[in-house]
């Protein structure tokens, strides 16, 4: 099982972090390793001071794929989840300051916590504009749509799927819209998909 998870895939973000607009989907990868076990906090690793939070909508591959073309991409998923892509920002922009890859403060243990439950596609309301948010302290912090993705999850899975195969169960974090934000001990974070409390996570 491979964890896919595409950058600045929302302009709002991309531009509260200073980055520009991508022309081509960004993409970088977590090992299995890297998810939240249910129900467990989240320990702030030793190696950063500045740990975000990341809100994404979550799809999970249902078919075993390569080459797609985006026209047929739909029929590779039929399930949308909710996660958390945390991201230890200072030692992530010391990374990018020397052209190193990200994985240090990308791909950790813990680094990637899921709902439990994936909700049908086909029973929401618009399926291509989906709503979720992230609440931290009980405060909505992050409140995106699918339909402000730059590259949409067909695309995305085109996209990705040139590179390589993508198997039955993988999973693909699309993107974080803005107001990503640090964290710290106490901290409770509340994801939400279409109104309905999916996932939450306690900073320990």
């Amino acid at each position: 099982m491979k964890i896919i998870c595409i950058g600045r895939n929302y302009l709002d973000h991309a531009k509260e972090l200073g980055n520009e607009a991508p022309t081509e989907p960004l993409f970088f990868m977590k090992p299995d390793s890297a998810i939240l076990p249910l129900k467990h906090p989240l320990y702030i690793p030793e190696f950063t001071q500045d740990l975000h939070y990341e809100v994404e909508l979550v799809v999970r591959i249902g078919r075993l794929g390569k080459h797609i073309q985006e026209e047929h991409a739909h029929k590779y998923y039929s399930e949308i989840g909710i996660g958390i892509d945390f991201t230890a920002r200072d030692l992530q922009d010391q990374l990018k300051a020397k052209g190193h890859p990200w994985e240090k403060a990308k791909a950790f243990d813990g680094s990637a916590a899921i709902s439990k439950d994936f909700v049908d596609i086909s029973s929401l309301k618009d399926p291509k504009s989906i709503h979720f948010q992230l609440l931290k302290n009980g405060e909505i912090v992050q409140d995106g749509l699918s339909s402000s993705m730059i590259f949409g999850i067909d695309k995305l899975i085109s996209e990705i799927s040139k590179y390589m195969t993508l198997k039955i169960g993988d999973l693909i974090y699309t993107g974080t819209p803005k107001g990503v934000g640090p964290v710290k001990i106490g901290d409770r974070l509340t994801c939400v998909l279409e109104g309905k409390e999916m996932l939450k996570v306690d900073i320990k």
